[in-house]
C-alpha cells in the first residue's frame, strides 16, 4: 500500500491524505458516484471525472507494482539480480520501461542468437564486442570454435554476430533511444495495395507521408481501417544513416582494431532485422492507444451531452417515424411517457395521401391535446416536416415539431427489452414510441440502447471495445446518478446505472414494485431481494420518491444526513454560518452546503439549466439552397475534425473545425455541444450530386 500511495502521489494532483482515503473507499466497495457526491471531505471535493481518472491511474499503478514483483522474481530465478538491476526495476515508471529491462532475461523462442548460444559461440561474441583483436587475430581465435555443427570460421563469426545483434536489439537504452526517435521524428507512410479501390473511401489517404508526432488521431484510425481492409499498407521510417553514425560514434570502442567492422555489421543487423521492426510495432501500438483514447473521449463527451439533453415536460407528444412506401408510423405518449395510441399515415410519395393523413393527425391532436411532435431524421424526414408545416399553415393549430435523431430506434424496437415493454405492438410502432420518448426524456430512453448505435461517435468500431464500453458505462452511470432516478417510474435499464444497483438488483426492484406497489420510503429498498446495507448506502442518495412519506426522499440528500436536514428546516438558509454550524453539528462543511442546496432547490434537475430543445411550426424553404445563404440547424454529432449539423436535409451538413471560429481551437467541443441549436449558419459549398453541404460559423 505504501508503494502504491507513493506512486499515485507522483502521478496525481491529489493530496496524500485524500489518496489514502479514496483507496480505502474503493477497497471497501464504494462507487465513484457515491464517493464524488457523499464523501467530499475525504477526497478534497474531487469530481467524478477526477475520480474516474484516479481510478484508471490506480489500476495501472497496481499492474505496474505487480509486474515489478514478478519481473524481480523471474530475473532472480533465471540470472543474477544485481543491485543496479534492482534499482532500475524500482525506478521504472512505466510498464514499457520495465519490459525493456526484462526483455534480455525472457525465455525466447528459437532464434538465430539462441542457436549460436547453444553452439557455444558466446565467448567469441564477447571477443568481437571487446574489439581488441585485429581481423587476422580474430580469424585465428575463431578457429577453436569450428567444431560439431559449426562448419567453418565464417559460420562461427556469423553466429557470434547473431548473438551481438540480439544483445544490441535488447539493450534498454538503445530501445528507448530508437523509440523516442521514432515518436519524435518518424514519418508514417501509406501505400496502395493490390486491393486498393481507386473510387473508394481511402483515396485521400493513399501514398501519403505524415509525421508520427503530429498525425491527428482520427486520421490514424482512418488509415488503420484502410490497413485492416487490406487497401493500404503502412510503414514508419526514420533517418537510418544518422542512427548508424551514432552506433559508430558511441557503440564501437575507440581503441577498436580492424575487427570493429564485424561489430558494426552485427549492430547494424540487430538494428534493421530486430530492433526497428519491434519498435515500429510498439510505436504503432502507442499511436493506436492514443487514437483510441482520443476517439473514446470524444464519444464520451458526445454521449454526456446527449444524455443531458433537457427533457420536454408537460407535453403530450406525437412520435413520427417517417418513411415512403410503408408510411409514417405515429405513436402518442402522455406527459409521463405512457403509450396511448398509434396510427400510420401516407403523406409522402408514392401515395401522397395528404388529406387522410392530415385528418388522422388532427383527430389525434384533438383527442389527446397533443402539443409537441418528434419527427425522426431518417428517410422521408424532410417531406414529413413539410407535411406538418403545411398543416400548421392551413389549420393555424401551432402543432410545434422538432427533428429527433432516430439513430438506434430500430435497434431498440427489435430488442428483447422492447418486446417486453410493448409485447402487443408492431416493431415499427415501437420505433415511433422510442422517437417520442427520447424527446420527452432523452436519458431514460437512450440508456435502453447500446451507445454505439446512437450515431454520435467516430470510428467507434475501430477502437478498443473494452475501453469504449467502460468509458460509455462510466459516463452514463455518472450522469444518471447526477440527475437522480425516480424509483417508481424508472425502467430496469435506468435503475441498473444507479450506484450500487446493477442489472440483477434493478430487476429485483421492478419485481418488488410489481408485487408491493410503489415505494413510499427509501428504507423499503432494504426489503428488495439481494439489496443489502452496502448497496443501500451506495444507491439511496440517488433514488427519488416523488410522493413519499418523507419529503427528503425526493432529493439528493442521503438518508445518513436526514437528521441534519431536519435540523435545518425552518431556518433562514441564506444567512447561516455554514462553517460554524458544521463544527457544532459534527458534519463536513461541503456536505452541509450540499444539503442546504438541496433544500433550496427541491426536486432540482441539473438538465433544467441547459437551453431547451427548439421547436418550430413552419419550415424554411431550402430547395433553392445556394452558396452564401444562411440556414439554422441542430448539432447532431461532433468529431475531431468538425461537426455534423441537421439543417433539414436528408444528409446533415458539415462544419469543418477551421470554419468554427476566427481563433484557433484544438477541438470542436470548445465551440459546440450536441443538440445545440445554431440560429445562423452560412452555406459555403454544395455538392448536389452527393447531397453534401459545407457550412461555416465564421
Amino acid at each position: 500500500m505504501t508503494d502504491l500511495v507513493a506512486l499515485l502521489t507522483q502521478k496525481t494532483n491529489l493530496k496524500k491524505e485524500h489518496i489514502v482515503s479514496i483507496l480505502k473507499l474503493l477497497e471497501e466497495g464504494s462507487t465513484i458516484p457515491f464517493i464524488a457526491r457523499y464523501r467530499k471531505e475525504m477526497t478534497g471535493g474531487a469530481s467524478d471525472e477526477v475520480l474516474r481518472d484516479f481510478e484508471t491511474l490506480y489500476e495501472n499503478a497496481k499492474k505496474l507494482l505487480e509486474r515489478k514483483e514478478e519481473v524481480t522474481r523471474l530475473i532472480t530465478e533465471r540470472s543474477n539480480l544485481t543491485e543496479a538491476l534492482q534499482k532500475s526495476i524500482e525506478e521504472a515508471e512505466t510498464l514499457r520501461v520495465l519490459e525493456d529491462i526484462y526483455r534480455p532475461f525472457k525465455e525466447k523462442k528459437t532464434s538465430r542468437a539462441s542457436v549460436a548460444i547453444a553452439l557455444g559461440l558466446t565467448p567469441l561474441a564477447e571477443t568481437i564486442q571487446s574489439a581488441k583483436l585485429t581481423l587476422q587475430e580474430l580469424f585465428v581465435h575463431a578457429k577453436q570454435f569450428v567444431t560439431g555443427d559449426v562448419a567453418s570460421v565464417e559460420d562461427a563469426l556469423k553466429g557470434a554476430q547473431d548473438i551481438l545483434a540480439e544483445r544490441y536489439a535488447e539493450e534498454p537504452r538503445e530501445r528507448e533511444a530508437i523509440r523516442n526517435t521514432m515518436l519524435r521524428f518518424g514519418v508514417l507512410q501509406t501505400k496502395k495495395t493490390k486491393n486498393f479501390d481507386e473510387n473508394g473511401s481511402f483515396i485521400n489517404l493513399a501514398e501519403k507521408s505524415e509525421k508520427v508526432a503530429t498525425i491527428p488521431s482520427h486520421r490514424y484510425l482512418a488509415i488503420m481501417r484502410g490497413v485492416n481492409e487490406k487497401e493500404l499498407s503502412v510503414k514508419i521510417t526514420i533517418d537510418l544513416e544518422r542512427i548508424e553514425e551514432n552506433i559508430k560514434a558511441y557503440k564501437i570502442p575507440r581503441h577498436a582494431q580492424s575487427s570493429k567492422e564485424l561489430l558494426f555489421d552485427a549492430y547494424k543487423d540487430g538494428l534493421k532485422r530486430l530492433l526497428l521492426p519491434s519498435i515500429e510495432r510498439e510505436v504503432q501500438a502507442e499511436l493506436k492507444e492514443k487514437a483510441d483514447a482520443a476517439a473514446i473521449s470524444v464519444f464520451g463527451k458526445n454521449l454526456s451531452q446527449l444524455l443531458m439533453t433537457p427533457p420536454v415536460t408537460k407535453r403530450v407528444i406525437l412520435g413520427v417515424d417517417p418513411a415512403y412506401v410503408s408510411g409514417c408510423k405515429l405513436a402518442v405518449i402522455d406527459e409521463n411517457g405512457n403509450f396511448l395510441e398509434s396510427a400510420v399515415i401516407y403523406p409522402t410519395q408514392p401515395k401522397n395521401d395528404y388529406m387522410n393523413s392530415k385528418n388522422k393527425v388532427l383527430a389525434l391532436t384533438k383527442k389527446y391535446n397533443i402539443t409537441g411532435v418528434a419527427i425522426g431524421n431518417g428517410t422521408g424526414s424532410r417531406e414529413t416536416q413539410e407535411f406538418f408545416a403545411q398543416i400548421n399553415a392551413e389549420e393555424n393549430i401551432k402543432l410545434s415539431y422538432t427533428v429527433v435523431s432516430e439513430a438506434g430506434a430500430s435497434v431498440y424496437s427489435a430488442s428483447k427489452l422492447a418486446q417486453e415493454e410493448y409485447p402487443d405492438l408492431d416493431v415499427t410502432i415501437r420505433g415511433a414510441i422510442s422517437i417520442a420518448a427520447r424527446l420527452r426524456d432523452p436519458m431514460a430512453t437512450l440508456v435502453k440502447i447500446d451507445p454505439k448505435s446512437l450515431g454520435i461517435g467516430q470510428y467507434q468500431h475501430d477502437v478498443d471495445q473494452k475501453l469504449l464500453e467502460k468509458k460509455l458505462g462510466d459516463v452514463t452511470g455518472d450522469l444518471v446518478n447526477r440527475v437522480g432516478v425516480d424509483i417508481n417510474s424508472a425502467s430496469a435499464s435506468l435503475l441498473a446505472h444507479v450506484a450500487g444497483i446493477g442489472s440483477k438488483l434493478a430487476k429485483n426492484i421492478l419485481d418488488f414494485r410489481q408485487q408491493e406497489g410503489n415505494f413510499t420510503t427509501k428504507a423499503q429498498l432494504l426489503k428488495v431481494k439481494g439489496l443489502g446495507k452496502k448497496a443501500y448506502e451506495q444507491s439511496a442518495g440517488f433514488i427519488r420518491i416523488k410522493e413519499g412519506k418523507n419529503v427528503f426522499d425526493n432529493s439528493g440528500i442521503h438518508p445518513e444526513s436526514y437528521e441534519v436536514a431536519k435540523n435545518l428546516m425552518g431556518l433562514d438558509l441564506a444567512t447561516l454560518d455554514v462553517k460554524e454550524l458544521a463544527e457544532s453539528w459534527h458534519v463536513g462543511v461541503q456536505t452541509l452546503k450540499d444539503i442546504i442546496t438541496e433544500l433550496q432547490k427541491p426536486g432540482f434537475d441539473p438538465r433544467e439549466e441547459l437551453p431547451p430543445i427548439p421547436f418550430k411550426e413552419g419550415l424554411t424553404d431550402i430547395k433553392m439552397l445556394k452558396e452564401g445563404s444562411f440556414v439554422s440547424g441542430i448539432v447532431r454529432n461532433i468529431a475531431d475534425f468538425g461537426a455534423f449539423i441537421d439543417i433539414g436535409l436528408k444528409n446533415d451538413g458539415m462544419i469543418h473545425i477551421s470554419k468554427m471560429s476566427t481563433k484557433r481551437i484544438a477541438h470542436p467541443l470548445e465551440i459546440l455541444s450536441l443538440n445545440q441549436y445554431l440560429p445562423q449558419i452560412e452555406v459555403i459549398a454544395i455538392d448536389r450530386e452527393k447531397g453534401k453541404v459545407s457550412l461555416s460559423l465564421v
